[in-house]
């Protein structure tokens, strides 16, 4: 079976979440989805499939206008926007 791009069904979508600690990769690795994102796709909710993830990081605005005029053409699913932030230390 073919891969494909899940696809949001409702509205705009701006979920805060965290980030937890990975103690097989010692990192900051593992990216926990929230219920309204769960909600809005609702294949992941399939226990027996297989679900992965493409990321893709653009190093300027003008290489990703590029690419979603790209996607535009081809008509490809809007891509989820994420933004990696660092939080204030606790004193």
């Amino acid at each position: 079976m073919e891969a494909k791009i899940l696809q949001p069904s409702r509205n705009v979508l701006d979920i805060k979440g965290k980030i937890a600690y990975g103690d097989s990769s010692r990192s900051w690795s593992n990216i926990r989805l929230k219920k309204e994102i769960v909600n809005e796709f609702p294949a992941l909710k399939e226990k027996r499939a297989n679900f992965s993830y493409q990321m893709l990081f653009y190093m300027t605005y003008d290489e990703l206008e590029k690419a979603i005029r790209k996607m535009k053409r081809q008509k490809m699913p809007l891509p989820l926007l994420m933004f990696m932030i660092k939080e204030a230390e606790l004193r």
